[in-house]
C-alpha cells in the first residue's frame, strides 16, 4: 500500500498520522470565457491544538477577489483507501467529480462539475511522482503532488445567486501532505495559453532536510504531448533569478533545453496555509497572472508562448 500511494499522490496519505499533520487537495477552475476562476481547497488538519476538516474557497473575478475557510468536524472527512476519494460532509471530491453543496454565513455554493480528458504526469521508478526519488523518503516536511496539468470541465456551479457555466472550461489539480509549508518558496501555474495543450508549473522553495536545508526546483512544462521537466532530481541549473516585487524571472538550464520564465503577478489574497500540522500560517496568491515561457533547443527558440490566469504564489 505504502508504494501504491507513492504511484499514486492523489490518495489520502495520511491514515496512519494522528499529529501535526496536514493535507489538502487543490482544484483550480476556469470557465471557458476566463471571466471567473474558483479553486477549491479540501482538507484536513490534525493536530491537539485545533483539529478539524475544511473547505477553503478562492474566488477571482473581475469585480472581486475573496476567500472563505469553511470550517468541519475532523469526522466529517472520510475517503477511500483504494482510489481517490475525499468526502468532506456533504461535499464529494475525486479525480473526476466535485459534488459541492456549501450554505455558510460566508458563501453558498451549490453544483457539479465532471473533469475529463486529464493530462497526468509521465513517471518511472526512479521518478514515480513530480518529487522525483524524494518521494521515497517519508519524513520530508512538506509533500507535492500533481494529479492533472489540465483537465477540461463540464457542469456549472451556483456562487450565492448567479450561475456560472463551466462547460468547456480548464482545471488543475495538484495537493500538498505533511507538517508546513516552506518558508520560502515561488509556486505558479497557468494552462491557459495560445497553444490550448501547454500547460506549466514551477515550483521552487527552501526545503528543510535532516536538520539542514537545500533550494528545490520543480518544473514541468508540457507543449506538444511532451513534457519537459527542470529539477533538482534531473540536474537542471538555475542560470539566472530575479525575484521583485510583483514579477519573477528564471533561465533554466536541462541539457540541451533553455526554459525562460517570467510571471507577473496581479490581484493577491491572503489563504491559510499550515505549520506543523495547525492551519495558523498565511499565504498570499492570485489567480489572474501571467507567465511568458520561451524554451530553446540548443540556443535555438522553439516555442514562445503567454499564459494567462496563471496562479501565483511569491513568500520569498
Amino acid at each position: 500500500m505504502y508504494f501504491k500511494k507513492i504511484n499514486h499522490p492523489e490518495f489520502f496519505q495520511g491514515n496512519r498520522k494522528k499529529n501535526n499533520y496536514f493535507e489538502g487537495w487543490y482544484y483550480k477552475l476556469v470557465s471557458p470565457d476566463l471571466k471567473t476562476s474558483i479553486a477549491f481547497i479540501p482538507g484536513i488538519s490534525i493536530n491537539k491544538k485545533d483539529p478539524h476538516a475544511f473547505i477553503q474557497v478562492f474566488l477571482s473575478t473581475k469585480h472581486q477577489l475573496v476567500t472563505h475557510y469553511i470550517r468541519y468536524p475532523s469526522d466529517s472527512f472520510t475517503y477511500s483507501h483504494d482510489q481517490f476519494m475525499v468526502q468532506i460532509s456533504n461535499q464529494l471530491f475525486t479525480k473526476n467529480e466535485i459534488d459541492i453543496d456549501i450554505d455558510d454565513k460566508q458563501i453558498k455554493i451549490q453544483g457539479k462539475i465532471k473533469l475529463q480528458d486529464h493530462v497526468p504526469l509521465k513517471n518511472s521508478l526512479y521518478a514515480p511522482n513530480i518529487m522525483g526519488p524524494f518521494a521515497y523518503i517519508p519524513f520530508m516536511e512538506c509533500n507535492h503532488g500533481v494529479i492533472s496539468m489540465q483537465s477540461f470541465l463540464s457542469g456549472s456551479l451556483k456562487i450565492n445567486d448567479e450561475t456560472i457555466d463551466f462547460n468547456q472550461g480548464k482545471a488543475y489539480l495538484e495537493k500538498d501532505w505533511g507538517k508546513s509549508f516552506p518558508s520560502k518558496y515561488i509556486w505558479l501555474q497557468s494552462n491557459h495559453f495560445s497553444d490550448i495543450d501547454t500547460s506549466i508549473m514551477f515550483s521552487y522553495a527552501t526545503i528543510p532536510f535532516m536538520g539542514l536545508s537545500f533550494k528545490g526546483l520543480i518544473v514541468n512544462l508540457v507543449y506538444h504531448n511532451k513534457e519537459y521537466r527542470f529539477s533538482t532530481y534531473n540536474f537542471a541549473r538555475i542560470l539566472k533569478k530575479e525575484v521583485l516585487d510583483n514579477s519573477i524571472y528564471f533561465i533554466l538550464k536541462n541539457g540541451q533545453y533553455k526554459l525562460h520564465v517570467q510571471a507577473k503577478k496581479d490581484r493577491e489574497i491572503e489563504l491559510k496555509s499550515p505549520a506543523f500540522g495547525v492551519m495558523s500560517q498565511t499565504i498570499k496568491e492570485g489567480l489572474s497572472g501571467i507567465i511568458d515561457i520561451k524554451l530553446y533547443k540548443n540556443d535555438k527558440l522553439i516555442y514562445e508562448d503567454t499564459g494567462y490566469q496563471a496562479g501565483i504564489e511569491v513568500m520569498m
